[in-house]
């Protein structure tokens, strides 16, 4: 069986009576489960299970609720899943050249994949290709929801057999993909058929296309293709060849310009200086390579010299339109190679895992317009030349930015905005979302101190069976958060912990540990400051980055990390990407975590007291 096939669209494909899906980049793939066993099928109509054992061996192991549903047929796309909107198509394709069943096995145990299942063509047995999509749609939520299984994308779930959501708007669910980086949206008409092997007009793909300004300086003769190239270090640098997106005439009049200006013939090739600029879409970079190149326009405005690698890496990320990025190569670090353009990209990628943490609550941010060249100063009211989308909420007379999306994240960013530090609970309540026990040692040299203490503290957690999650402070400290339900504790309630805490740590090491306000009478000792958590106090955001020497990152840490071992100048704007995509995010469940989290058992006993019974 042949798979149904979305037709390519470029305009805005927006209308009523549409439904919209996220687009996944994997391998096409029909799943196949009847009295013969189980198969997945993809475009060629050949097996994908030899490479993907893992999705057999999952459903397997849920067969007992899978059972009343069989003969059963799903169509969806596999792929490893980087976030809840975006598919990693390099990982997959890795995946799919694979022919060594240790190495297919290394790989389905470390990093599995997961089938994203979008329509239902056979259930228990009956067709539903005559269904209209939406009505296939209700009945493929159905069967997901009568074998337990999760309604939304997750990276993070076990569940390897996922569910792709239908959504009536556009414009929300492609905010998203922007912000996830993902590769686009599949629009389907409500009342489609499912066709067999037909590319359809009532399936369009819309794609996030990604924009550079490049020149060409080569054309093959034998197929067609204009070879584009940009500037890296004053020398021509490859980044694809273009074919498709022209008309009849502006592909002409390109070839007669190049033959006309031709330095010399190269085999197929012909080889001219660079003159002709073009504006090209494209996907993404892969294997150094455009990924799917458009040519979109033309750029008579542009010099060849202007067309920079620096400049080709900085779109290599779509930001929210509307949104300029000024002096993008200005130098923010004196002995780091951190451009203002990289800052801003970091942003961008860490924007998922950020904006979670800062959404709803008031901003305070450090800002450094000269980069660590010049003055810092705080900013917590709104600049009267902020962008009418910049939402801000008012409180004790000072209007406060709110950072609920990524286009106020990257406008901070263009504003030198590098530390971004929060309160403890978000705008629709006075108490705390979370408990946070911020361990400073006296100097870098006692980091030692944060760790013993984080250890002793988390020892404490697990007798009381309480979830904490820990970080970096980014400078020289860590913090542990307890998540906590909203509007639920005060913080008073809260302060008899972090006090107990602190009473704890100092009994265990009173030479190590202090509550003592007044630092003259420190000494080495590191400063519990339970009094810290409360109403109108700050913590720096995870994953913000700190002003400091190594640029570093409040970086959310595996406990297994935290030991003598840990070396904080690591955790910079470098490592915080690469760790999220070689170890995922350490702080995956925490907003999970805050309706599980059993500390009303604990603060019963707190409020009791010692030599309280009962």
């Amino acid at each position: 069986m042949k798979p149904m096939l979305p037709s390519l669209t470029f305009e805005l494909p927006a209308h009523p009576d549409w439904l919209y899906e996220v687009k996944y980049d994997g391998f096409r793939a029909l799943l196949v489960w009847n009295s013969r066993g189980i198969d997945l099928i993809s475009r060629n109509e050949k097996s994908l299970l030899p490479q993907f054992p893992e999705i057999k061996e999952f459903l397997l192991k849920h067969e007992k609720q899978f059972k009343p549903f069989l003969p059963l047929q799903l169509d969806g796309e596999l792929v490893s899943l980087e976030n809840t909107h975006k598919a990693n198509f390099s990982m997959i394709q890795v995946r799919g050249r694979l022919r060594s069943e240790k190495k297919i096995r290394e790989q389905a145990d470390i990093s599995p994949c997961r089938l994203m299942v979008f329509d239902i063509l056979l259930c228990s047995g009956k067709p539903l290709h005559s269904l209209v999509f939406h009505k296939r749609k209700n009945q493929l939520i159905k069967l997901f929801e009568k074998i337990d299984f999760e309604l939304e994308a997750d990276p993070y779930n076990e569940q390897l057999v996922q569910l792709v959501q239908a959504n009536d708007e556009f414009n929300p669910l492609w905010e998203k993909v922007v912000l996830s980086d993902g590769e686009g949206i599949i629009a389907k008409h409500k009342n489609s058929l499912w066709e067999e092997g037909k590319r359809s007009l009532q399936w369009l793909k819309y794609k996030n296309w990604k924009y550079v300004s490049c020149f060409i300086n080569a054309y093959d003769k034998t197929n067609g293709y204009f070879y584009v190239s940009v500037y890296k270090d004053n020398k021509i640098h490859p980044i694809g060849q273009v074919l498709f997106g022209f008309n009849p005439e502006e592909k002409q009049a390109l070839q007669q310009t190049i033959k006309q200006n031709m330095l010399r013939e190269e085999g197929q090739l012909i080889i001219v200086q660079p003159a002709i600029c073009l504006e090209v879409k494209y996907l993404e970079l892969y294997e150094n390579q455009l990924r799917e190149p458009h040519f979109d326009r033309f750029r008579f405005d542009l010099e060849p010299a202007s067309c920079t690698y620096d400049r080709f890496i900085f779109a290599q990320k779509n930001l929210p339109e509307g949104l300029d990025i000024s002096h993008p190569e200005k130098p923010l670090w004196e002995n780091l190679a951190i451009r203002k353009a990289d800052y801003i990209l970091y942003l961008r990628e860490i924007s998922p895992y950020m904006l979670p943490f800062l959404k709803d609550r008031l901003l305070t941010v450090i800002r450094y317009p000269h980069g660590m060249f010049g003055e810092a100063f705080y900013q917590k009211n709104c600049p009267d030349y902020a962008p009418e989308f910049i939402q801000t909420h008012p409180d004790e007379g000072i209007d406060y930015i709110l950072c609920n999306n990524l286009k106020t994240l990257v406008w901070l960013g263009n504003q030198l905005a590098i530390e971004f530090h929060i309160p403890f609970q978000t705008i629709h309540s006075k108490e705390p979302s979370e408990i946070v026990f911020d361990l400073d040692p006296p100097s870098k040299d006692h980091f030692q101190l944060a760790i013993k203490a984080a250890l002793l503290i988390k020892e404490v957690l697990d007798q009381l069976n309480l979830i904490g999650f820990i970080k970096t402070s980014g400078n020289k400290g860590l913090q542990i958060y307890l998540p906590l339900p909203e509007n639920e504790f005060t913080y008073d309630d809260t302060r008899l912990f972090t006090s107990f805490i602190a009473e704890y740590l100092i009994s265990k090491d009173p030479d190590s540990y202090t509550i003592e306000r007044m630092k003259k009478k420190r000494g080495n000792r590191l400063y519990v400051d339970y009094v810290q958590h409360s109403e109108g106090k700050t913590i720096v955001a995870p994953y913000s980055m700190r002003g400091n020497e190594h640029a570093g990152v409040a970086t959310p840490l595996y406990w297994e990390e935290v030991n003598e071992n840990l070396v904080l100048s690591s955790f910079n704007m470098e490592n915080a990407l690469k760790r999220i995509r070689q170890q995922r995010d350490p702080f995956s469940n925490y907003f999970q975590t805050k309706s599980i989290q059993p500390f009303g058992p604990v603060l019963e006993v707190l409020k009791r007291g010692p030599n309280k019974k009962g």
